[in-house]
């Protein structure tokens, strides 16, 4: 018999997490290993890239088992990761990125904000290729850090011999092939996937890494993803606990794993395709929505070419920190304490009782969610949180009530997003939801209500490693291509519609939270 199941890894900020999948996309097991974090300073976030592999291996093994399947019966592997800088000198070493020079750290985490200078300079060329970021460079991306990286650490330059998005990496480490997904360049390197010659090398010397594709052996064009990379190498398959006979695909960010995950079922469909949004959200929050044609817009990323499914263009913009900043909330406030799902669910469990007495509770208690910068729709890196609206009281109730106002304000920050878009070309009515958020009733209820939108909710919610599974299914030819391998893997969700009784009030909220951005800006430029 042909092998018939697909394994997907999706490497997150503090997971490595592996899941064994059938051809019709049910997940039959899962495993799950933590990975390293190294925070020298409060900007600054690196990982070890070794340590991120030997997780890899391990989450792997344990899916392997959890499914009860052979391991002769994986057919394909794929890999999802956070956008992350991983530098590799020319004999495939670890090379520092931190400012202790220890090469264990040889990986700066999508978070890290040391190159926020960096970015400003890239923003500052008013090049072409801006204009395919939303116009404004984020720390986030990787050509800042690159620049950072020459800049402070030019001994680790002179040494680097490979840069890797981290999917790529992963993927260098089990079939030994350098190529590059089209998702990981085109999303955050610049890459111009719609030109005959992607690379605006003119750009790199204009911020003066003009020798990165060379020094990074970055090949002069990348791949869909789903490309068959190759088999497993004898050694990643001894260490995956797989066998040679497994098929590698050219993977995803995280974040398009899952818009992938969510919007299979309209892979094939383009015109009721680009009425969706997928809102992947965790730590922080991305949405992703596609379309046939380019839409350009300040403020977010994209249109990127065929990032995910081929001939369509894709717009990303985001919050840079929502289920980080609920959890800030919990350690900020006195009566918080360590953010554990335990202490979520109590305040959760409190408002739920609050809001029994006060249907509008605290409604002169205003967020603006801006804790670590404006994504979108402001591409601004260097914006700020705001609260408006406290008392003296610093009581539990009065965190039940801190922690309800903040996440209406993430919400807002949602339909600010929408709004942004549908002014500006998108049509779009229907919110795709995945994530840890979906844990969070009230998100999810907010998320309908204060934006209007219909929200759909998978079933179980591992539509990241279901994206990457497509992939995967796609790179080894269960299917004949991507968008075949998306519907036909594609799960059954729940939708959840808007309660109209309630839209008065989010109306009044969100006329405040427009209001909160022009003052916020009106102070900044006094204190200027």
């Amino acid at each position: 018999m042909m092998p018939r199941y697909v394994c997907s890894v999706d490497v997150g900020t503090g997971s490595a997490r592996a899941g064994v999948f059938q051809a019709d996309g049910q997940l039959l097991g899962r495993g799950v290993e933590p990975i390293l974090l190294n925070r020298p300073s409060a900007d600054y976030a690196e990982h070890d890239s070794e340590n991120i592999w030997q997780s890899v291996c391990k989450a792997v093994r344990a899916a392997v088992r959890a499914a009860g399947v052979k391991a002769q019966d994986i057919a394909g592997l794929s890999f999802d990761a956070t956008c992350s800088l991983v530098v590799r000198g020319r004999e495939g070493e670890p090379v520092s990125v931190s400012p202790g020079g220890d090469d264990r750290w040889d990986t700066i985490v999508w978070l890290d904000h040391r190159a926020l200078a960096e970015a400003d300079q890239c923003s500052a060329t008013g090049h072409e290729v801006l204009d395919f970021i939303g116009g404004t460079m984020s720390p986030e991306m990787e050509t800042p850090k690159l620049m950072w990286l020459k800049r402070h650490l030019p001994k680790s330059w002179e040494r680097a011999g490979h840069f890797f998005d981290l999917a790529d990496f992963l993927t260098w480490r089990a079939s030994g092939s350098t190529e590059r997904s089209q998702c990981t360049v085109t999303a955050k390197w610049t890459y111009l996937a719609h030109e005959n010659e992607p690379w605006r090398r003119d750009f790199f010397e204009a911020v003066g890494i003009g020798d990165m594709l060379e020094r990074g052996t970055v090949p002069p064009h990348a791949v869909p993803p789903g490309t068959d990379l190759g088999p497993l190498t004898a050694e990643a398959a001894e260490a995956l606990g797989l066998t040679q006979g497994c098929r590698v695909g050219a993977g995803l960010i995280d974040a398009f794993a899952g818009a992938l995950g969510v919007l299979g079922p309209y892979a094939g469909k383009p015109d009721e395709l680009a009425r969706q949004m997928a809102l992947i959200a965790g730590t922080s929050s991305c949405v992703m929505t596609m379309a046939s044609e380019p839409k350009q817009l300040r403020g977010f990323w994209g249109p990127y070419y065929g990032t995910i499914l081929p001939g369509l263009w894709l717009t990303e913009g985001g919050q840079s920190a929502t289920g980080a900043l609920l959890d800030h909330v919990i350690r900020l406030h006195g009566a918080g304490g360590e953010p554990s799902a335990d202490m979520h669910q109590r305040i959760a469990d409190r408002i739920d009782e609050l809001r029994t007495v006060e249907d509008d509770l605290s409604p002169r208690l205003h967020v603006l969610p801006d804790f670590h910068g404006n994504r979108s729709p402001y591409a601004d890196s260097h914006a700020l949180g705001v609260v408006s609206g406290l008392t003296l009281d610093a009581s539990f109730d009065s965190l039940c009530r801190l922690y309800w106002r903040t996440a209406v304000g993430i919400a807002l920050g949602v339909r600010h997003i929408l709004d942004t878009l549908n002014a500006h070309g998108h049509d779009i009515d229907t919110l795709h939801v995945t994530g840890g958020h979906t844990r969070n009733a009230l998100l999810m209820e907010l998320y309908a209500d204060a934006t209007g939108c219909a929200v759909i909710e998978p079933e179980t919610d591992e539509a990241v490693l279901l994206g990457t599974a497509m992939i995967a299914a796609a790179a080894c030819g269960l299917y004949p291509n991507l968008a075949e391998a998306a519907t036909a893997m594609a799960r059954p969700a729940r939708k959840r519609s808007a309660n109209s009784a309630r839209a008065v009030r989010y109306e009044r909220d969100y006329r405040v939270f427009l209001e909160m951005h022009k003052q916020r800006k009106a102070l900044d430029e006094i204190g200027q």
